[in-house]
């Protein structure tokens, strides 16, 4: 087995490609990217790290990844490294399926969106109207205000249920009420309200399950079935289903989910009844169609699934950068959207612009694909010149022994849970431990209270008392990280 693993490791430095031959600018534009990973944060005065990506995908364990770059409006080249798992001698290719995970809610809700264009639905009606196998059950939060379809596709319905595990091979599977009532044999929480409806941004992958019971008791037709006909079909996504259990006759190609230690799921990966919040099996070349139809649609061309003012209503910021569906970023610079996926073994993002005529869909068949996509992205921006997805040079401050270990200590968070960091000393700054999950890994110090993640620049800051005892951690927002106070407790 051992020199099995070896030879495939070898053997990934060779891609398989899409299309035909490509033109001489593509080529090099490729050779950028797949010579030219870059990490969030450069260490100024050191020369400048940069990777391959083969060399990233052995040092993350990663057995697949998949690439579709858009660029000029149309996919200008896709490819696809590795084998399809850690100890298969198939080679993955661009007609290799990978669980899409949370990337299944924004295409959902362009099937959402259809039936409102067609007023079928209505985006601020209450959803219990269209609902029928199932209801929300009244809440003293839904008697100030009703769950609606803008609430669904935006997390700001205040439903509960963030995400889902998937069931393994040989399990039962819940119907879709089962899922939403929290009845065996789910292995979900029933999903309920908890929040005023419209009051705050609360991800919930439960709210998409109640969106898709919507569309079923409204068409009586299968979620799948109304999505093939209605997205996937009119986009071109010819290598994509909703179905789940992943039909046979569709499994000779598919990408196996691994942990992040490189070992395979058991029965290869999971199956997801929560079809619309996560059961997309697709490619990063069907999901670049997704990319371009939105694209289009924004300037009145295309308009497959919707039209020009339904896409702009989709792109339209709700609470927060959510629009419905697509996460938004309207801020400084060009304007983008994008989501991202994690199933079980398997991460993936998709991201565009919204104006541009570019993007990328990166998916991998690994629980640490995050760290690679980042590095890959940050590649794609350095061979396109992209204004997002920039590395960032930071200086980093000695400190004395003295100065870090008044930083060590456990840091509590919020939650049932009671989420701990534990912080330690080393010699260049500090390490934190995820007590959730055994996750290490290094700060280091731009100042005596500021700090940075090594591996993806994302700042803590230190917090003091009037007297200068240390009392909190706070962890802002950087690619693993939103704006988290951490008490110290001992």
């Amino acid at each position: 087995m051992k020199h099995l693993i070896t030879i495939l490791l070898i053997l990934w430095l060779v891609p398989v490609s899409f299309g035909q031959t490509q033109l001489p600018e593509v080529a090099l534009k490729i050779q950028q990217v797949e010579k030219g990973l870059l990490p969030a944060v450069q260490i100024a005065g050191k020369p400048p790290v940069g990777y391959t990506i083969a060399e990233r995908m052995r040092q993350f364990k990663v057995p697949a990844v998949s690439i579709a770059v858009v660029n000029n409006g149309k996919v200008e080249w896709a490819k696809a490294y590795g084998y399809l798992s850690v100890d298969s001698l198939q080679k993955a290719d661009t007609e290799t399926l990978f669980q899409a995970a949370s990337i299944s809610k924004p295409l959902s809700a362009l099937g959402a969106l259809k039936l409102v264009e067609q007023d079928k639905l209505s985006l601020d009606t209450d959803i219990n109207q269209y609902l029928k196998s199932w209801k929300i059950k009244p809440s003293r939060y839904t008697e100030q205000k009703p769950v609606t379809l803008r609430g669904l596709l935006s997390h700001t319905a205040g439903l509960t249920v963030h995400g889902f595990g998937g069931y393994p091979k040989g399990k039962a599977l819940p119907t879709l009420v089962q899922i939403l009532n929290g009845e065996k044999p789910a292995n979900s929480p029933a999903v309920v309200s908890d929040t005023v409806p419209g009051v705050l941004f609360k991800y919930s992958g439960g709210g998409y399950v109640v969106m898709q019971q919507a569309i079923e008791d409204l068409t009586g037709e299968s979620f799948p079935a109304f999505m093939q006909k209605t997205v996937l079909t009119p986009l071109g996504m010819s290598h994509s289903t909703f179905q789940q259990p992943l039909p046979g006759v569709m499994g000779k190609n598919v990408s196996v989910a691994h942990f992040g230690n490189g070992k395979k799921l058991p029965g290869d990966w999971n199956t997801y009844p929560e079809i619309a919040p996560a059961g997309l099996w697709t490619t990063p070349t069907d999901l670049a169609q997704y990319i371009i139809e939105v694209q289009q649609s924004l300037q009145g061309k295309g308009n497959h699934v919707l039209s020009e003012t339904m896409t702009k209503t989709m792109l339209t910021r709700q609470i927060g950068n959510q629009g419905l569906g697509p996460g938004l970023n309207n801020g400084n610079g060009p304007g983008t959207f994008g989501h991202g996926g994690g199933n079980a073994g398997y991460r993936c993002f998709i991201y565009a612009f919204t104006e541009l005529g570019q993007g990328a869909v990166i998916m991998t068949n690994s629980d640490d694909g995050m760290d690679l996509f980042y590095d890959i992205y940050r590649g794609i921006s350095q061979a396109y010149n992209w204004p997002s997805f920039k590395s960032v040079t930071k200086k980093v401050e000695t400190l004395s022994p003295a100065q870090l270990d008044r930083l060590v200590g456990r840091y509590e968070g919020y939650g049932d849970r009671k989420p701990v960091l534990e912080v330690t000393r080393r010699d260049d700054g500090l390490q934190i431990r995820q007590s959730w999950d055994g996750y290490r890994f290094v700060l280091l110090p731009e100042s005596d209270m500021k700090f940075f993640v090594k591996d993806d620049g994302g700042p803590f800051t230190f917090e003091t008392a009037a007297d200068g005892t240390i009392t909190a951690l706070l962890a802002f927002g950087s690619d693993r990280w939103t704006k988290v106070n951490w008490m110290l407790c001992l």
